[in-house]
């Protein structure tokens, strides 16, 4: 009357229920790559510069020969971003482009070192007549 209906699995579907689960690998790590990772986790690696607005405005003056340098950090204290105003003579006859070159340059270490750096560069002349402008 009533006909038996069975499911039927295919081979692989009863090869897969034969064979056995395998084993989950362990994760190991070793102390050194441990330090490593913890290094690159936390983004200051072992020889790199930590950058400050001190560190900053003493090779612009030492170097650039700057009379005046306002470094402002915009990352709450963490030193990944910088905006920077400075006045030098040696900007004389520069094009824009051609100040933030020569800054970059004399900031390479650090710039490489930080996620944001903004430089407003001024000639002398120009840092006044913009501070008579702006009183």
């Amino acid at each position: 009357m009533y006909s038996r209906t069975t499911t039927l699995l295919s081979r692989s579907c009863r090869y897969l229920l034969r064979s056995p689960v395998p084993q989950k690998a362990t994760f190991s790590i070793s102390t050194r790559s441990f330090a490593a990772l913890n290094a690159a986790m936390a983004d200051t690696a072992p020889g790199a510069v930590q950058v400050t607005p001190d560190l900053l405005r003493g090779k612009l003056v030492e170097q650039l020969q700057a009379q005046h340098v306002e470094i402002e950090d915009l990352s709450g204290g963490c030193g990944q971003a910088f905006q920077a105003v400075i006045v030098s003579p040696q900007f004389e006859k520069k094009t824009m482009l051609a100040r933030h070159r020569l800054v970059n340059s004399v900031l390479k270490a650090e710039i490489a070192a930080i996620h944001a750096w903004t430089p407003k560069c001024y000639t002398p002349e120009q840092w006044q007549a913009q501070q008579q402008g702006s009183t």
